[in-house]
């Protein structure tokens, strides 16, 4: 492990070397590639530095105890090997085999499901949580397409977040979330049972996935607002179909068609290098279908239980009462345990 740690320290210092470098900077997406590949970088070598800190600490402490200092030193050795531990349980993590994507950004699609209007309310609730845990994170949020929904929240919406590990830890949470609770259109105080699904993609580049011409066909057609009030005049709004895979996306949210085409074939491209990542998946482990092994998506995967402040994962099996907290945000632990769930399974898979 430690050859290794030295390796990623030097290739680190080496791409901060690259960063300053003229025909780099001349090169935004050159740019962009260095600085994602030198951040991948940052926690190993951040850490592994600190592990040789301890370690140097350690080693005087040693000197220093032999030659019969107090034993106020002994308290603080203790500490110092209670760090190294957890240093270097914290480096095993980072350099334990993991889906190449995990540090790519994603495109998050909240759907509401079944349970009518109260779905769509549950969405909202959904994409709510999830854009204040992106603000949690420090990550960046982009609206890419929204319908919404008759009363309240969404019947569809595909966000776009930006940031460190963004897709290695929303991925789990693709599959059906199902609501437990009182819907405000419920006058007799009844619980009812309301679902919506979320899809996860990693968000690739241009040139990863070519988009050949005659494979598109693109149609344009009038945006139109919440219950299909508010329609436009011009035809702002894309749609586009991709003819090999029979793939359709679109997008209205913005102002301009230019922006909304956009908005569609970065959807699209997303769409068809998962398509391609599932089927070598279906290839290599048929346990591992789906969206990099997070489940079928007709399955649920976590029920939100209101009247006994209850998440439930049911890949886990575990549970969480703090409901009101998580649907401000407060997920991290739950993306934490999944994440650390699928690292364990890939230790012990004969093709992780």
């Amino acid at each position: 492990m430690r050859e290794k740690l030295a390796e990623l320290a030097a290739r680190y210092e080496s791409l901060g070397e690259q960063l300053g470098q003229p025909e780099v900077l001349r090169d935004p997406r050159k740019l962009r590639e260095i600085a994602k590949a030198r951040a991948r970088l940052e926690a190993p070598v951040e850490l592994f530095a600190d592990l040789e800190r301890v370690e140097g600490d350690l080693e005087q402490g040693e000197v220093l105890l032999a030659e019969g200092h107090d034993s106020d030193l002994a308290d603080e050795m203790e500490r110092l090997r209670a760090r190294h531990a957890e240093l270097e349980a914290k480096l095993e993590e980072e350099l334990a085999p993991r889906d190449p994507d995990d540090d790519r950004d994603c495109l998050l699609e909240v759907r509401a499901g079944t349970g009518g209007e109260e779905a769509s309310i549950f969405a909202g609730d959904l994409l709510r949580m999830y854009l204040r845990h992106a603000e949690r994170a420090g990550w960046k949020t982009e609206m890419m397409s929204e319908t919404a929904g008759e009363i309240s929240g969404y019947k569809e919406a595909i966000v776009s977040l930006k940031g460190r590990r963004a897709y290695g830890l929303m991925k789990h949470e693709s599959g059906v979330h199902r609501v437990q609770r009182v819907p405000v259109t419920e006058s007799q105080g009844r619980i009812h049972t309301s679902a919506a699904t979320v899809a996860v993609l990693p968000e690739v580049e241009e040139i990863e996935i070519e988009l050949a011409p005659d494979d598109l066909q693109i149609e344009t057609f009038r945006a139109s607002g919440p219950g299909g009030q508010h329609m436009q005049k011009n035809e702002t709004a894309v749609r586009i179909i991709h003819k090999p895979s029979g793939l359709v996306v679109a997008c209205q949210d913005e102002r301009s068609q230019v922006q909304n085409r956009e908005k569609a074939l970065r959807f699209l491209r997303a769409k068809l290098y998962e398509q391609e990542k599932q089927k070598q998946a279906d290839e290599i482990n048929e346990a591992r279908r789906s969206q990099v092994g997070t489940g079928d998506r007709s399955e649920k995967i976590r029920t939100y239980n209101y009247p006994q402040s209850r998440i439930t994962d049911h890949r886990l099996g575990r549970s969480w009462y703090n409901l009101a907290a998580a649907m401000e945000g407060d997920i991290g632990d739950i993306l934490e345990a999944l994440a650390e769930a699928e690292r364990l399974a890939r230790l012990g898979s004969p093709t992780g």
